[in-house]
Parts: C-alpha cells; sequence; structure tokens
C-alpha cells in the first residue's frame, strides 16, 4: 500500500540578528518571534545569526508544543548561528563549515568569528525523506569594492557540492537562509544552475510581501541605510529554495514576506524580513519534475567559467596579500637585529635598555604578527587553488556532455548509426 503523502509542507526563513549586547532589543524580538513561530504553525522554521544559545534553548522551551524536534548547529567561536525548528520528526544531522570566511583582523565585521556554514537536517514528513538546508553566507559590505566576493563565490561552490552530493535519494529538498547575494549575482546564479534548485519568489502563485521581494528594507527601523546603498528602496538577498524528485513534485503556492513593522508591536522581528513559503507535494511517480533539471550544459559551462575566472583573481590578490606578510615577517626580524648592531657601535651608550627592549618587543610582535598572517593567506591560496581545480573538473565534465550532446544529436540529424557505449566486461573463467 502506498504511502499517503502530505499536500503541503509550510517553510518560514529569518535571520534573527540575535548578537547578543550588540543587536538591539534582543530579548524583546526572540519572545515576539516565538510567538510568531506558535501561531503560525508552521512545518520548519530556518533561522539565522541566532548567536547565543542561551536564545536557541529559550526557543526551544517555547516551540515545545508547536515544534518538538530541533537542532542547534555548532561551530567558530562563537557558533554557526543556525538552527532548526521541525514539526516532523528529525532524523539525522550533518554540519559543514566554509572553508573561507573572511579575516580574523577585519574586527569591525567579525564574520570570522562566527563559522558561517551549511546545516542538514533528514526530516520525515510523513514517509517522504526531506532535505532540509539552512545557511548563511559572507556578508557583502561594499557593493562597488567587495573584498569578500572571492570568499563568498567559494562558500557559494561549497554549498551547491554540498547540496548535490547530500540530497541524493531525497524525495524533496528545501534550502533556506541569508545567502548575502542579489537574486542575479554570479554565486546565486552557480547554485541554482548546477544544483537545479528553484527559487520560491520566482516561482509562486501568489506573493505578498515588500516590492521586489526584499528582505532588507529602507522601512526597518533597525536596517542601516548605507548597507542598501546603491539601493535606495531595499534588497532581496534571503531565500527559501526548492526542488524535487522523480517522486514528488514540488509548487509554490505562496510566498509571504514580513513588511518592517509588527501590528502591535513597537519595533520589528529583525533587520531582515521574514520568509514563509507554502509548498504543494504532488504525486510524480513515473515521470521527473518539469523544470527540476539542471539548466543546458552550455549555460552551466559560462556559470562556471564566471566562477573560476573570480576564484583566479582573488588567488592572486591572496598571493599578493601573503607577500605582505612575508616582508612584514622580514622587516620585523631585520629591525630586530638593530640593537645587537647598536650595541657595538661607540655611541651605543646612549642607547638605554628601557628603549632597546621597547624597540624589541615592537619587532617581535612583528615579527609573529607577519608569521600568523602568512599562514592565513597561505590556507586561503589552498582552499582557492582547491576550488579552481574542482571547477576545472566540472568545466571538463560538462564539456564531455556538451560534445556528447552535439556528436548524439549530428549523428540522428544524418541518418548514420549511433555508437552504442561499451557493455560491462566479463572475466575470463
Amino acid at each position: 500500500m502506498a504511502t499517503e503523502r502530505p499536500s503541503g509542507l509550510r517553510v518560514f526563513s529569518l535571520n534573527c540578528w540575535g548578537i547578543r549586547f550588540f543587536s538591539q532589543l534582543c530579548t524583546q524580538r526572540y519572545e515576539m518571534i516565538g510567538e510568531l513561530l506558535g501561531r503560525e504553525q508552521h512545518d520548519i522554521a530556518l533561522l539565522q545569526e541566532v548567536w547565543s544559545e542561551r536564545d536557541f534553548l529559550f526557543l526551544k522551551r517555547k516551540l515545545s508544543s508547536s515544534h518538538p524536534h530541533t537542532h542547534y548547529f555548532k561551530s567558530g567561536v562563537i557558533g554557526s548561528g543556525l538552527a532548526v525548528f521541525s514539526r516532523h520528526t528529525i532524523q539525522d544531522a550533518l554540519l559543514y563549515q566554509y572553508s573561507l570566511n573572511g579575516y580574523p583582523y577585519m574586527l569591525r565585521h567579525g564574520d570570522w568569528f562566527g563559522g558561517k556554514a551549511v546545516g542538514l537536517v533528514i526530516v520525515d514528513v510523513s514517509g517522504l525523506k526531506a532535505h532540509i538546508y539552512v545557511t548563511h553566507l559572507h556578508a557583502e559590505y561594499s557593493r562597488a569594492q567587495d573584498e569578500y566576493l572571492p570568499h563568498r563565490i567559494v562558500q557559494s561552490w561549497e554549498l551547491l557540492q554540498f547540496v548535490r552530493h547530500t540530497s541524493r535519494g531525497a524525495d524533496l529538498v528545501v534550502l533556506g537562509g541569508d545567502l548575502n547575494m542579489h537574486p542575479q549575482d554570479l554565486g546565486n546564479r552557480l547554485l541554482r544552475s548546477l544544483t537545479g534548485l528553484r527559487d520560491c519568489y520566482s516561482e509562486t502563485d501568489t506573493f505578498d510581501g515588500c516590492e521586489d521581494g526584499h528582505t532588507l528594507i529602507a522601512d526597518n527601523q533597525f536596517t542601516k541605510k548605507q548597507d542598501l546603498i546603491p539601493f535606495e528602496k531595499g534588497i532581496r538577498i534571503d531565500y527559501i529554495l526548492m526542488k524535487g524528485s522523480q517522486r514528488v513534485n514540488m509548487k509554490c503556492e505562496s510566498l509571504s514576506t514580513t513588511k518592517g513593522s509588527v501590528a502591535d508591536k513597537p519595533f520589528p522581528y529583525s533587520d531582515h524580513e521574514a520568509l514563509t513559503a507554502d509548498l504543494t507535494l504532488l504525486r510524480s511517480e513515473d515521470s521527473r519534475q518539469r523544470g527540476s533539471d539542471t539548466l543546458a550544459a552550455s549555460e552551466q559551462m559560462d556559470v562556471v567559467t564566471e566562477a573560476r575566472a573570480l576564484v583566479k583573481e582573488g588567488l592572486c590578490q591572496t598571493e599578493a596579500l601573503r607577500d605582505k606578510a612575508m616582508c612584514l615577517m622580514f622587516g620585523a626580524l631585520l629591525i630586530l637585529l638593530l640593537p645587537l648592531a647598536v650595541a657595538f657601535l661607540p655611541c651605543s651608550c646612549s642607547c638605554s635598555f628601557s628603549t632597546m627592549g621597547l624597540l624589541g618587543a615592537v619587532c617581535m610582535a612583528l615579527l609573529l604578527s607577519g608569521a600568523l598572517l602568512y599562514l592565513l593567506f597561505t590556507t586561503h591560496i589552498k582552499v582557492l587553488k582547491e576550488t579552481e581545480d574542482q571547477m576545472t573538473l566540472t568545466s571538463r565534465d560538462l564539456q564531455t556532455k556538451l560534445t556528447g550532446c552535439q556528436l548524439s544529436g549530428s549523428s540522428s540529424s544524418d541518418g548514420s548509426p549511433e555508437i552504442q557505449p561499451l557493455g560491462p566486461f566479463k572475466r575470463e573463467e
């Protein structure tokens, strides 16, 4: 007897902006978020920037009736900030922390200290295996001079590889989170083209929310207006993406966002707007899901080639930074030898031991800083080279598929017989 399948799945996603002691009205907003989730009865809630485990435990207690199944992903210095709340049983969980995530010396940005990652939970939705992903990518602090763009491209690549290799065998796939990318940004196109994930905003029959689906808007009192430059009204950087399988078709019936202010409340839920997608699940026993196949090989080739070029550019920039770190080390080492040289000079008596000690301490600090930066940039270079190598393999595979399609098309058009693949070899007795 076939398993009865649910007719729909309600998914919620929100960047909670939950940096304790830094984010405004954190405690009050978590209370509001808990009330919202308990009232709206979403099947799955995907939260980002829940940086404090204490806040996660507060929501877990508050939602124990409506969302009894939860998982909090831990990584990095202060955590990944990723949390999942589910009405359905969570069977398994897996976390992958991104290899590149900014720089530790960029304290005012702080992304490096948060272990940006992608989390996977496998959920049993009435007999269907649902792979639910939640993620948060590195922020974009300047549209014109985005020094973190190569890092975000590497994160996009690792995200799509993680989804591709872990979603095999899933009946349905949902990815939600703060991608920190506009819809047509390279990393976003790369993710969608190579995984077949579809944007709920583009696919939905009904939309109720901010203009153009914006999730960071000027009308939100917590939003820093300089973060929107040059987009005055807002930007769309938070997403819910979906994909079905041969067994299940997925359709987005409706998508909605919060609109800044909250009724009967003096402030919004967060500096980001929340997303709610109502997904319809349809039987698809004998046919592939329409529209779920990846883009044509030629289009995939173009986006991978574009990504490779950007990774190469990031590699050159990082190699230049490593060279500067090496110069800092050698410079500090040379200055460190200066007190020894001064000691043999006739005027050495005029230099006090305290002055020499201070100079030596400064040089040691510079030497140590240079060494640490050299190691950091060397690690980044290895990650960028590995990503480029993986992209090269993918490009070759796509080129082979593209050539095969062209040969198949030409042979069928001229009537010549098609070359049949070799059968399995038999072992000689």
